[in-house]
């Protein structure tokens, strides 16, 4: 039995933001739920973790257990008390083909919450390098992931579909710019908490929005100053977050990994605060959202709010759909020429180690590569041919074909 490639997938397309972060896995603990999967599922090859924001996806290469089996086991292990509801919320597949078309959909922003995220395709780039390190990026996964790296590069080069910027990062700024007149938005005090990935997004776009008074405030103070150094920016004390004092600050951004509930109180005053939730698991307390000097978005109100040059993308979409169907075509091509390839490769063994033989008991070697490959020229027509033939019979073939060749050097 061949193995296939198969996928689970919670995102903001089946659940709410509340719903996805109990299975949020976060990076420190990924190496754990690594080794939890590889010792419950011993005959698992490849295995993704693709852990955003708005998605929790697993990608992984076996012959045996299904999809089901692992989405089961991921809900035990972060829900115990789940109810049928939370498997409604996974999508699944257990053949290779629904996998790769799901894969190269995901990377080419198409099922993003913002149509032609920029961000997630360094995300994917990320989990690969994860698999890599801890050598699990097996046949199947690997070729799947190269595809979803070339029809990247086409993406951007033949379509439109990349065009503008459509990270949630920038869409959080450009939030901040809609709630006040866009003049005075750029001295408003501003508050990033955190120092991940979207924090550093968000002084990435401010280049853009030209925010000139905004405090970083970080658990790793060190990790703050850097930032705030790099950024020409304040620091913020950690112990005023945890206390909830956010003096006089009109926003306040969070994005802290693994920090639930951070903020939870903000003193009533006639100063309204915006308050932005980026994180999985979310940082915000939502009830905030109905005191009336909060003003409250998390990512999927963030999403939904601003789509900028969605129109341009959209009208790509189709150019993007034909491009993912023709690498889906070269995909499926690869793999159906699988067999052969294994026939090959085992042919090509067979050749070598007859050869070598023959130059052991001669007392020679060096002409070793050069026959075995001459050999494979002439017998590689007849490779299904000779998969059929027993061992000893197909060693005298390469033998007699070796030795022609070896008698006119």
């Amino acid at each position: 039995m061949n193995p296939s490639l198969r996928y689970i997938s919670i995102s903001h397309k089946t659940a709410s933001t509340k719903q996805r972060e109990v299975f949020h896995i976060p990076l420190e603990k990924k190496s754990d739920y690594v080794q939890l999967i590889c010792n419950t599922f011993p005959d698992i090859d490849g295995l993704l973790f693709l852990t955003t924001c708005n998605r929790t996806e697993i990608y992984f290469e076996t012959t045996t257990h299904s999809a089901t089996s692992i989405r089961n086991f991921l809900i035990d292990l972060k829900s115990p008390k789940s109810s049928l509801i939370d498997k409604k919320l996974f999508e699944l597949s257990d053949t290779t083909e629904a996998t790769v078309r799901h894969l190269l959909e995901v990377a080419s922003g198409l099922e993003s919450s913002v149509l032609g995220d920029s961000e997630i395709i360094h995300q994917i780039k990320k989990s690969y390098q994860f698999s890599m390190t801890h050598k699990l990026q097996g046949s199947l996964l690997e070729r799947a992931l190269q595809s979803v790296f070339k029809s990247h590069k086409r993406i951007s080069n033949e379509t439109n579909f990349r065009d503008g910027t459509t990270s949630v990062a920038y869409k959080a700024l450009k939030v901040i710019q809609t709630n006040f007149k866009k003049a005075s938005s750029t001295s408003k005090k501003i508050l990033f908490i955190g120092a991940g990935d979207i924090v550093k997004q968000l002084f990435k776009y401010n280049s853009k929005f030209n925010y000139s008074n905004i405090y970083i405030s970080n658990r790793s103070e060190e990790k703050a100053v850097i930032l705030a150094q790099n950024n020409r920016c304040k620091t913020y004390p950690w112990a005023n977050v945890l206390a909830n004092n956010f003096d006089d600050f009109e926003v306040v951004i969070s994005a802290v990994s693994n920090c639930s509930n951070l903020i939870h109180n903000i003193p009533f005053s006639n100063l309204k605060v915006r308050l932005l939730d980026l994180a999985v698991p979310c940082n915000i307390d939502k009830n905030l959202m109905y005191q009336n000097n909060v003003i409250f978005h998390d990512l999927d109100s963030i999403s939904k709010e601003l789509e900028e040059n969605k129109e341009l993308r959209i009208a790509s979409k189709s150019d993007v759909i034909n491009i993912i169907i023709e690498e889906l075509a070269s995909y499926n091509e690869w793999l159906n020429e699988a067999p052969l390839r294994a026939l090959l490769a085992k042919l090509k063994i067979s050749i070598n180690n007859v050869v070598t033989k023959h130059y052991q008991s001669n007392g020679e070697g060096t002409q070793i590569k050069l026959v075995t490959n001459q050999v494979m020229k002439k017998l590689i027509h007849q490779t299904e041919t000779l998969a059929l033939i027993p061992e000893n019979e197909l060693n005298k073939i390469i033998s007699k074909e070796a030795s022609i060749f070896i008698n006119n050097l």
